[in-house]
């Protein structure tokens, strides 16, 4: 498309828009390019390559590649086209299996061009920036002073290969911090008895002894060679201060190991409940949902023990209580009023000791009030009705009310009557598990299965009269005729109320039975 552009312009973009249009089909412009760097036909009008077309089976209507008519296929039934034409293969095992199958050169031919040009922009950017890079250094050269002059010919030499040096391109280059330890080459590696040139990064002290030769006992932790893996200790009873290799699991359970599992898991767990969250496709997500959930889960139990403390109080913030006072263990309850002195409780003698002096009990000195200990639970109290409290009455491991025996407690108080209706009821269940287990369940006679499936009883010597029962047929056949076109049915139906023995033998004979095998043949 030429001119396609789903964005909001204004007055003067359009006319912006409209005049390099124009300048294209002129040729004073150059043309517009698709993704593929084509150029575009100016002279396609905007409204043929954005207008949908047909609604064929193998493409919808954007897809269409015909043109649009002023009345449809359907309508005219002219220019019909027909649809693509959507090969079907039938491949064996190998061919199913072919790595070439459906390969076009002509096609991936766009992809190499593609990587291509991207290859060669990716070298001229590099170009650039190593020529910025050699005209930086010239000038810092020729800023420090022009009248040095060089005395050795083998720093010219050293120098020209250095730029050589920085023109070459490296794609595997790595970054130099990365990369110093493998540049640094050591005529001997640092060991006992020397060794040979190589470098320190790739190499282990070879004075430290293999983990696989720590123990050569055949039972001991095993030795994966291909991935150069001991899992367990192989020394599990050596001195842990004294152990240099614990075994592979040791470094699992230190460090950040634990908290990379705890990261696992929670990942696992978000997605199974429907976070659409994955630890190795989008690991910076994970680990920032996790965060947030870890600090939800701290405000939530921070938020409950507040709750709990402001509705229990905290026993461990609250000031002790004296000594006297904490050893003092009685059952008895003590009333005080506003001056400390002793109401009513114990006796006044044996709290004259914490009581002051000044201070005089209202009781005399041996005398006592015993205060009556109260139940956490409401007494005489009588809801609904009743004359007596719950759980004054007992039977069969429940209790109930002893005024009307009821067992429910939220119930309403029925007197005399309730006691009354519920022994009648007792009465009247006990006759009938009593009759239920008098009466024996007899078995229905041969003759009753008989006339359950076909009806009615036969005598043996009725005759019939052929013609009569023809006649039968043909009015039963009407019958169900009717019944099944009630449309055709008249106004004024005839109704004869006798049946006869030839009538009772065709609706006998045309009726059809479910459990019949043979219905389907018979109509």
């Amino acid at each position: 498309m030429a001119t396609a552009s789903v964005a909001f312009k204004s007055r003067e973009d359009h006319r912006k828009q409209l005049e390099l249009e124009e300048a294209r089909k002129a040729g004073l412009a150059p043309a517009e390019l698709d993704e593929d760097g084509k150029e575009i036909n100016p002279h396609i009008p905007q409204y043929m390559s954005s207008a949908p077309c047909c609604g064929a089976m193998t493409h919808n209507a954007k897809s269409c590649i015909e043109r649009p008519r002023k009345l449809g296929a359907k309508w005219t039934n002219k220019h019909i086209a027909p649809d693509e034409k959507i090969e079907t293969f039938e491949l064996d095992y190998d061919g199913k299996r072919d790595r070439w199958n459906g390969y076009d050169s002509v096609t991936y031919a766009r992809v190499i061009e593609r990587y291509e040009a991207r290859d060669e922009a990716r070298r001229k950017y590099l170009k650039e920036q190593q020529l910025k890079k050699l005209e930086e250094k010239n000038n810092n050269q020729n800023g420090e002073g022009e009248g040095e002059v060089e005395v050795e010919g083998e720093g010219e030499v050293s120098d020209e290969e250095d730029d050589e040096d920085a023109l070459k391109v490296d794609e595997a280059k790595v970054d130099e911090s990365k990369q110093m330890d493998f540049a640094k080459v050591e005529k001997r590696v640092r060991t006992t008895g020397g060794g040979s040139t190589g470098t320190v990064r790739n190499l282990r002290i070879r004075e430290d002894t293999a983990k696989y030769l720590l123990n050569l006992e055949v039972n001991s932790a095993h030795y994966d060679p291909k991935t150069r893996s001991m899992r367990e200790d192989p020394l599990p009873d050596s001195d842990p201060n004294e152990k240099f290799y614990g075994g592979d699991n040791q470094f699992r359970a230190s460090g950040q190991a634990l908290e990379f599992k705890e990261l696992n898991i929670h990942a696992w767990e978000a997605f199974e409940k429907g976070q659409d969250v994955h630890m190795q496709a989008a690991p910076s997500q994970a680990e920032l949902l996790f965060k947030n959930y870890k600090v939800i889960k701290e405000k939530l139990k921070s938020k409950m023990k507040d709750t709990v403390l402001e509705k229990y109080g905290n026993a461990a913030s609250e000031e002790e209580l004296p000594r006297e006072l904490l050893l003092g263990q009685s059952e008895r309850e003590v009333e005080y009023d506003r001056a400390g002195r002793i109401i009513k409780g114990q006796f006044a003698k044996s709290l004259s000791v914490f009581i002051s002096e000044s201070v005089k009990p209202v009781i005399g000195f041996g005398q006592e009030e015993i205060a009556v200990p109260r139940s956490k639970y409401e007494e005489d109290a009588y809801i609904n009705n009743h004359t007596s409290v719950w759980g004054s009455w007992w039977k069969d491991h429940q209790w109930g009310y002893k005024c009307c025996k009821q067992m429910i407690r939220n119930s309403y108080c029925t007197g005399a009557a309730g006691i009354e209706a519920a022994e009648a009821s007792i009465d009247l269940m006990k006759a009938n598990i009593a009759r239920k287990e008098a009466t024996e369940e007899m078995p229905a006679p041969v003759e009753e299965k008989r006339l359950a499936t076909w009806g009615t009883e036969v005598p043996e010597d009725l005759v019939l009269d052929q013609k009569l029962l023809t006649e039968a047929l043909k009015k039963e056949d009407e019958r169900k005729k009717e019944e099944r076109d009630e449309r055709k049915r008249k106004y004024n139906v005839r109704w004869n109320d006798e049946v006869t023995a030839e009538d009772m033998e065709a609706y006998r004979m045309k009726k059809v039975h479910s459990d019949d095998p043979m219905k389907d043949f018979l109509n």
